[in-house]
């Protein structure tokens, strides 16, 4: 591939396949998808899955929301609890031209909510935050859950409609049938706790969940209406060490150079931390899977520099280019401006990550 190393690409055929996948397994549920964007950042790669049916989007971050209404997206998701006068300000600048849903799991989160909804003169649809069971964000599965929801219910300015969680210790679980099994509770929990709301009176048409892994079980997700894969557009070496997906299922990929053989068995590329993610995988050694030699491990990263050993009677050159599939494709595109859309080994277009850095 003729590219200036380092190098972050997207074979389009892969990506383009990710998606009409996801769409036929939940369509085929009676699911609905509204995919989390934090993954590619991109109002192109956000536009290829509106096309394939997705029903609005997911974001991490106000400034991630208000990238793609700009762009003409007009369903957007926003994940992350509206805390503070200056988020106040930006949701509803937002809200006055975007169908926006948000997100709280404390009084205070609701109220601001409700505050610019108010303002808004219109109510604001909102999701409770249920633990998924990482213990991040959200309330507690069942009574306390409920109660919280009494609690806001009669806030002016929302309209309670859903609630949502994230069960990211699945990508702990080592077989495809625990993956199915986790998928499986962490449906049971959310339709438990939306059930004991509406056992309240209150109608609640939203049950969000469903990460890229459990997604993958659409079928066996009782009660779930809406699911926010993101990392499936790309996959990574956290699904494929894990068995969930090949190489040829993971779409993003960063080519490098090696620039220095100092002792046998040992190189150094030019990609280091600043090219490729620091996160390591549970069932996975070093940072990436190197496709045309899986047994180099790239065992450390300096910022410009990335550290390689192999079988000393491995011949690796200075001058060779790798491919490498990074442990989470996720952080990949907020490292760089643009992606390089491939097709069969060329280099068709370059794609803006237009949401880069946008993590306010």
């Amino acid at each position: 591939m003729n590219v200036s190393t380092p190098a972050v690409v997207v074979d389009l055929d892969i990506a383009e396949r990710n998606i009409r996948r996801m769409a036929d397994v939940v369509r085929s549920a009676g699911i609905r998808h509204r995919p989390h964007i934090k993954t590619h950042k991109s109002v192109y790669f956000a536009r290829k899955q509106l096309e394939a049916g997705c029903a609005g989007i997911t974001c991490a971050k106000l400034g991630e929301a208000e990238v793609m209404a700009e762009a003409g997206i007009d369903d957007i998701l926003i994940a992350f609890p509206i805390i503070g006068a200056d988020k106040q300000e930006r949701l509803f600048r937002l809200a006055q031209h975007t169908q926006v849903t948000c997100v709280a799991d404390s009084l205070e989160a609701a109220v601001s909510v409700s505050q610019v909804g108010e303002r808004l003169q219109r109510t604001i649809p909102l999701y409770i935050e249920v633990d998924g069971g990482i213990g991040r964000c959200g309330r507690q599965p069942g009574q306390d859950t409920a109660e919280f929801a009494l609690q806001i219910c009669d806030l002016p300015g929302i309209e309670v409609v859903g609630v949502l969680s994230y069960a990211g210790q699945i990508y702990a679980e080592q077989s495809r049938e625990d993956i199915r099994e986790m998928a499986k509770q962490e449906a049971c929990l959310l339709k438990q706790s939306a059930d004991m709301i509406r056992a309240n009176g209150m109608t609640l048409p939203v049950v969000s969940g469903g990460s890229s892994l459990s997604s993958k079980f659409a079928q066996d997700l009782d009660g779930v209406t809406e699911v926010r894969a993101g990392n499936y557009l790309f996959h990574d070496v956290g699904q494929l060490s894990m068995g969930m997906v090949g190489v040829e299922d993971c779409a993003l990929r960063v080519v490098t150079t090696v620039v220095s053989t100092p002792a046998p068995g040992r190189a150094i590329i030019d990609a280091g931390s600043k090219t490729l993610t620091t996160d390591t995988m549970p069932f996975s050694k070093g940072y990436g899977y190197i496709v045309e030699h899986p047994e180099i491990e790239i065992f450390k990263l300096n910022e410009e520099h990335g550290f390689l050993r192999y079988p000393p009677e491995l011949s690796v050159r200075i001058g060779q280019q790798l491919t490498i599939i990074p442990n989470h494709a996720c952080v990949i595109p907020n490292l760089c401006d643009e992606v390089l859309g491939v097709r069969d080994g060329e280099v068709v277009l370059s794609i803006k990550i237009d949401a880069r850095g946008k993590s306010s």
